[in-house]
């Protein structure tokens, strides 16, 4: 398994964010899954600060029934809860986990904060193990620093 071009992929989707279309964020879905080997779901989750749950925006891979999830369940509630980057490389040994589907074996998650508040997050599933490296992370939270003025 070789590792991404992050960098390249990177530069692709900061051209699609100064294009900024319409359907940016389901274009950056779509680009994250094909380019990146291990992105077998990639999402947007959205705060509705109202309810205080996550709402699913743009996505692509299997579709999922978790359309809105209460801050504090699950990885993508813990994060919208404390507004900080999750990996898990075995979802297994999580005791709070929301599965997704019987393929995904680990996930990262990464906050889109505004002003030091939490806004969204891009979601990631993958049904490699383990595969999340401190690349990812990297290269994730860039590209939500990127989408910050989205919302």
């Amino acid at each position: 398994m070789t590792q991404p071009d992050f960098t390249a992929t990177f530069q692709k989707v900061s051209d699609l964010v100064a294009f900024n279309p319409e359907d940016l964020l389901f274009r950056i879905c779509e680009l994250l899954k094909q380019e990146v080997y291990h992105y077998d779901w990639v999402g947007f989750y959205i705060l509705d600060p109202v309810k205080n749950e996550l709402v699913l925006g743009p996505y692509v891979g299997k579709p999922t029934q978790h359309t809105h999830i209460a801050v504090g369940k699950g990885i993508c509630g813990q994060v919208a809860e404390n507004g900080q980057t999750m990996v898990v490389q075995d979802v297994t040994q999580v005791e709070n986990y929301i599965s997704c589907g019987l393929d995904v074996q680990s996930e990262i998650v990464v906050p889109v904060m505004k002003n030091d508040r939490f806004v969204a997050e891009l979601d990631i599933d993958s049904h490699s193990p383990a595969p999340f490296t401190s690349a990812d992370t990297d290269f994730l939270s860039k590209i939500c620093n990127l989408l910050v003025y989205r919302f």
